[in-house]
């Protein structure tokens, strides 16, 4: 490998929602596309990337509208953070199938499935090249998956986070609903709060700009596009200071 093709990052965060885990299904997973997932990690862990995950959990239960159904808050989010933990030890399974050392490890105890999260524990399987998937969030109510995919991304000392979607980056309207929806090449932490640009929610964007930690909007859908960005090519947008 030359200089060339060496990765942008040498230790990054995947922050995928729980959606993108059900492939073309109204629900729950998919197994061919948690496995093409798999493989486009594994892709990059080959590069010598060491690489955090965090899943939403929004394919089984979204706390939120739990909550809108009449379900206490709290309870509600409790139960989206253990849908979390699933889609963790799915995407887990996916990538040991595919030979990549993996440990799952979970805001809320539960020994028999994955580890409690310590941080020196966790950091020092990255430095011994396992890819690490967060589960259930900040282990707290009222916090979103992208505020735990920031917490963990600083804690683990990681120095982005790839924030994989539908659309390839962040854009200015909806491009599936609008066809002049303009696509940002580079957006500040401060136009995403005052534009409401849906990168994430304002706490995972204010804790990433606290700690200046750019955040990279890419297509998942995208084959290749995950290492292709580690590259230098592709599409996508950064959020930056």
């Amino acid at each position: 490998m030359d200089d060339s093709d060496k990765p942008a990052f040498k230790r990054v965060l995947l922050k995928i929602s729980g959606e993108a885990l059900m492939g073309d299904q109204g629900y729950g997973l998919h197994p061919p596309t948690v496995e093409r997932i798999a493989s486009e990690v594994k892709s990059v862990h080959d590069l010598g990337v060491e690489i955090c995950m965090v899943i939403g959990g929004g394919n089984i239960f979204r706390g939120l509208a739990g909550a809108a159904q009449g379900m206490e808050r709290t309870t509600a989010d409790y139960m989206g953070m253990l849908a979390t933990v699933m889609n963790a030890l799915a995407v887990q399974s996916a990538l040991e199938e595919q030979g990549v050392f993996t440990r799952v490890i979970s805001a809320i105890r539960m020994d028999e499935v994955a580890e409690p999260y310590i941080r020196r524990r966790a950091v020092r399987h990255l430095e011994k090249k396992r890819v690490c998937i967060f589960a259930a969030g900040t282990g707290n109510p009222y916090f979103t998956t992208d505020t735990a995919a920031t917490l963990r991304a600083n804690e683990m000392a990681c120095e982005a986070i790839f924030k994989g979607t539908k659309v390839d980056g962040v854009y200015d309207k909806d491009p599936n609903k609008f066809p002049d929806a303009k696509r940002y090449d580079e957006v500040t932490y401060d136009e995403c709060l005052q534009k409401h640009l849906g990168v994430m929610d304002a706490s995972a964007i204010a804790l990433a700009r606290d700690n200046d930690l750019p955040i990279i909007v890419f297509s998942l859908d995208e084959p290749g596009g995950f290492r292709g960005i580690l590259a230098g090519k592709g599409t996508y947008t950064r959020v930056h200071g």
